[in-house]
């Protein structure tokens, strides 16, 4: 099957995404800018979301343009890739209300693992369908950077549980940043092919 209809489809999912999460920044009340002060939890959740979501849209771009044709079973882990991340306005949104509590916290680290963990079974299912031999398998390699992401929102769960939601904060905002830092395995790959 062609793969355009999975990558508009998934575009316009993460864009609603996207947009669903700014409107939960209410405005607030007044003209002064000490007005402002109140929504810095809301702000800051919403900052770090926008670019996790972000991360996973360029990334996901970058994947889909390494595969040829899609399937029924790359169909369905697409899905469930999107399914975690809308889930993300949620998680975000009860965060940010409530100042980066633990058990709120807690939940939206859950929600970075089941999001990272969904689109690491998405490369392996593409992986599955184009062989061993792929532009993407090859770009991939060790996939040192996924691994790394997996463990730290792994450990940022049971911290935020605990009380720790400064420690667990600082691992999702440094896997935040990590991914910042453009990820070219992939272009790199297909201008060498």
């Amino acid at each position: 099957m062609n793969k355009t209809r999975l990558e508009a489809f998934s575009d316009g999912v993460i864009a609603i995404i996207i947009t669903i999460m700014v409107l939960e920044i209410k405005v607030p009340h007044g003209e002064h800018m000490a007005d402002l002060l109140p929504l810095w939890p809301v702000f800051l959740s919403y900052l770090l979301s926008f670019v996790n979501v972000g991360t996973y849209w360029v990334n996901h771009h970058h994947m889909l343009h390494a595969t040829k044709h899609v399937n029924g079973p790359i169909l369905w882990t697409n899905m469930n890739l999107l399914f975690w991340l809308s889930l993300m306005p949620l998680t975000t949104g009860w965060m940010g209300e409530n100042h980066f509590a633990a058990t709120p916290m807690a939940l939206y680290a859950l929600d970075l693992c089941l999001c990272g963990l969904s689109y690491l079974l998405l490369q392996q299912q593409i992986i599955r369908a184009h062989g061993k031999d792929s532009v993407l398998s090859h770009a991939i390699g060790k996939d040192t950077k996924g691994k790394v992401s997996m463990a730290g929102y792994v450990l940022a769960v049971p911290l935020a549980m605990l009380g720790m939601t400064a420690v667990a904060g600082s691992i999702m905002i440094a896997i935040a940043c990590m991914w910042l830092i453009p990820d070219r395995r992939i272009e790199r790959k297909l201008v060498s092919e």
